[in-house]
């Protein structure tokens, strides 16, 4: 009799894990590379005619001084693979084919020929572009065009030692006495090399390839070819440098016009004698602007004078007492009128001047300067002042005065500068004017944290250095603090205004961390 089965003996369940084996070696075993495919060289069966090429190019005879074996080697794996790429190696007449050595002197020739014909244009139509035309001047085709073609191998000729440019040459110590320098060797080759440059520039015109009429031309012609005086190595048209007033100086230019007045007008060419003005009449314009400043104060009209006077010095390379003069005198009428600009460009100007022991008031403008340092908040440079400062300049009162502002004003003590301020030497006072609000604004903060609850106008007027209690409450309106000011009522019984500083310490220390913040210190009008 049999036994039936169990349903649930029917078929084992599935094990809850699957079987690892264990790993017997710490080593990562190596992956198996797969057999590299060899693939046997093919050969190629060149043509005799293409091998007795090769020979050819390799003879002896065959040997152009210059061009080197590697050089050669590349040209004629080229011109071989060129043909056996066009399937043209049986159809080309190897027998005359040119070499690889005439090949390469061919292009070095043709890229020769380019580079002669660019420079020929510029120094032939460049410069006509650039001459001025109904008054105006087109300086921008002087540039040199952004893109610029280079070629590897720039060919002389085809003799040993010009068959490369001397930049391109080996260090042959055979030839040490071919590098040489006599003493006439320079002036000659200077004088060769410009006959050259005019002989190409004179075939350059007769092939009629410029756009200008045949007198610009013999015009250009006639200038190219004038004796140069001296060691001039730059056009006399063309500006060696600009100096800080923006003119041109390559001159010198002695003046011929005798007007006193005259407008300035900022030079695009070289300026002409008979519209510069020489000392003698200059030194009769600077007493007619004098008069008229005094007389009429017209800003605009003296700025515009007075540049145009410095710009007559400047082209002339005038350099004297009465140049630092002019200098002195337009950058304190600048101050008067709060210009910083036109300041900044008489200072530094005055720099240069002071050293070379030409006179002038140094120790006055010196003061300026730190004090204009303080106004721009410039650590930097009046770090530099500090440091150049001798005995001398120290014993002087102006700078005396400035330092002492300086030390007022990085020791908190607003009292002390105030009253600096109200005492200031010279023009020195016109520098402080322009930042004397923000160091106003400073010290009402700190006044609004140690006195509480409140201040009497006059208190404030006579600590922040104003002229009168009208013109220190103005001060305050303007600069929102009104809501703050309050009549009280004395022991004697009499009303005084008074500012409520426990209210108004806030206000004040927003409007000085805003002053703070960012100074113009160009301040150009």
């Amino acid at each position: 009799m049999s036994i039936p089965a169990v349903p649930w003996r029917q078929q084992a369940p599935p094990p809850a894990y699957h079987t690892v084996p264990t790993q017997r070696t710490l080593v990562k075993p190596e992956p198996k590379m797969a057999a590299p495919v060899s693939n046997p060289p093919r050969k190629v069966a060149w043509p005799q005619s293409v091998r007795d090429y090769v020979q050819r190019s390799f003879a002896p005879e065959a040997f152009v001084q210059g061009i080197d074996r590697a050089e050669m080697e590349r040209k004629l794996k080229d011109i071989i693979n060129e043909a056996a790429e066009d399937k043209a190696l049986n159809d080309v007449d190897w027998e005359n084919h040119p070499l690889p050595q005439e090949i390469i002197l061919q292009e070095r020739k043709a890229a020769l020929a380019v580079d002669e014909n660019r420079m020929a244009w510029i120094n032939g139509s460049a410069y006509d572009q650039a001459t001025p035309v109904n008054g105006h001047t087109n300086l921008s085709s002087l540039s040199p065009s952004p893109k610029k073609r280079k070629s590897p191998d720039i060919p002389l000729s085809e003799h040993a030692d010009d068959a490369l440019p001397p930049w391109r040459k080996t260090n042959n110590h055979n030839v040490f006495e071919a590098r040489i320098t006599y003493a006439n060797q320079g002036q000659a080759d200077r004088v060769d090399k410009r006959q050259r440059k005019n002989k190409d520039k004179d075939n350059f015109i007769a092939q009629g390839s410029s756009k200008f009429s045949q007198a610009e031309l013999e015009k250009r012609k006639a200038r190219f070819q004038a004796p140069k005086s001296g060691n001039q190595s730059t056009p006399p048209w063309i500006p060696s440098r600009v100096d800080s007033d923006n003119e041109f100086s390559a001159g010198p230019v002695v003046g011929t016009c005798q007007e006193l007045e005259k407008k300035y007008f900022r030079l695009t060419a070289p300026p002409k004698p008979e519209t510069v003005r020489p000392l003698v009449v200059l030194e009769q314009t600077l007493e007619l602007l004098k008069k008229k400043w005094r007389q009429e104060n017209n800003y605009g009209y003296i700025c515009d004078q007075f540049k145009s006077l410095r710009q007559d010095l400047t082209v002339q390379h005038i350099k004297n007492a009465f140049t630092v003069n002019v200098y002195e005198i337009h950058a304190r009428i600048a101050l008067e009128k709060g210009d910083l600009g036109e300041y900044n460009q008489c200072q530094t100007q005055l720099r240069a001047l002071y050293s070379q022991n030409l006179g002038g008031n140094p120790a006055e403008f010196l003061a300026y300067r730190i004090l204009y340092f303080i106004h721009t908040c410039n650590r930097t440079d009046m770090n530099d002042v500090l440091a150049d400062l001798t005995p001398a300049d120290k014993s002087q009162h102006a700078v005396q005065h400035a330092l002492k502002v300086r030390s007022a004003l990085a020791m908190g003590n607003y009292h002390r500068f105030f009253q600096l301020y109200l005492d200031a030497p010279n023009m020195g006072s016109y520098l402080m004017d322009m930042f004397i609000d923000r160091e106003r604004l400073a010290a009402l903060a700190n006044i609004c944290k140690a006195y509480k609850p409140d201040v009497k106008i006059r208190f404030l007027t006579e600590e922040l250095g104003f002229e009168s209690d009208p013109e220190c409450i103005e001060f305050l309106t303007v600069h929102h603090a009104g809501d703050f000011l309050e009549q009280k009522s004395e022991p004697d019984g009499k009303l005084t205004l008074r500012m409520l500083t426990s209210k108004a310490g806030p206000l004040f220390d927003t409007l000085r961390s805003a002053a703070f913040s960012k100074v113009d210190i160009k301040g150009q009008i």
